[in-house]
């Protein structure tokens, strides 16, 4: 039976196959589609001004500084997956077929910041049930706050950020902690390495949410540099991101996927 060839005639077999093995190489920027459709509950807190959603589980601080407004929720346990799900995003479309509070068919896209408690009221955000505890600015997007809970159809998307991964620098010279921010692509930072001027890569480990800690490992006055690694295995490569003169409490742009 005969192959069929693509271009320059390589077989097309080969070509997948070669396709396939080039999007979970190292460096390479894989891009992350959405995933299918399924079924979550949706409450909302906060107030109307979104204040209260400030800060989180995820680490982020002020969402407005660190780019992320009030388009945001706080995922159930089964979605948060201890916080590595931080920074992922979701499209959002409320479901009529199920409540009869919602107001429009028009999906939104949230980012996860936050973690919903387990033992909140209803028990929505225990396990296993799939939920979201929204800002309520983009709650009242999609239904009636009126109605407090409303079912969903959600699916996890690539998330679109503006300019490169923010790299946010506290600590002391003997530990470094690394808050990390506007992810694009798959949005949830699976593993960080940092790089000085006059060393090789070293993983740092996660502190909590999306913050990276490395101790000891003499990396002032150095020039630093970030590979970020997402869940689909993408990853990205900053170099020389930070300046050699950097200092605490100062943040970085660097690449982004």
């Amino acid at each position: 039976m005969a192959v069929q060839a693509g271009e320059g005639g390589v077989p097309l077999l080969l070509l997948l196959v070669m396709l396939q093995w080039c999007m979970w190489m190292p460096g390479v920027k894989a891009f992350y589609g959405p995933t299918d459709w399924t079924d979550a509950h949706a409450t909302f807190y906060g107030g109307a001004d979104a204040s209260g959603t400030q800060g989180g589980a995820c680490g982020f601080g002020n969402l407005y500084s660190t780019g992320y407004g009030t388009n945001t929720a706080a995922l159930s346990q089964a979605l948060f997956n201890s916080g590595l799900t931080c920074g992922a995003c979701f499209e959002l479309v409320c479901d009529s077929s199920g409540s009869r509070y919602c107001v429009t068919s028009s999906s939104v896209v949230v980012t996860a910041t936050n973690f919903c408690p387990t033992g909140s009221t209803g028990g929505w955000c225990d396990y296993p049930r799939q939920h979201f505890d929204l800002s309520q600015p983009v709650f009242t997007r999609i239904a009636q706050p009126v109605g407090g809970v409303v079912t969903l159809k959600y699916r996890r998307v690539r998330c679109q950020k503006s300019g490169g991964i923010r790299f946010t620098i506290t600590g002391n010279p003997y530990f470094i902690l690394v808050l990390v921010t506007n992810v694009g692509g798959a949005g949830d930072v699976q593993q960080l390495y940092i790089k000085g001027s006059s060393t090789g890569w070293n993983a740092m480990s996660r502190n909590w949410g999306q913050l990276w800690e490395i101790r000891n490992a003499a990396l002032m006055g150095q020039a630093l540099s970030f590979r970020v690694v997402t869940s689909d295995r993408a990853e990205v490569a900053s170099f020389d991101a930070v300046p050699a003169n950097w200092a605490f409490s100062q943040t970085f742009e660097g690449s982004n996927f």
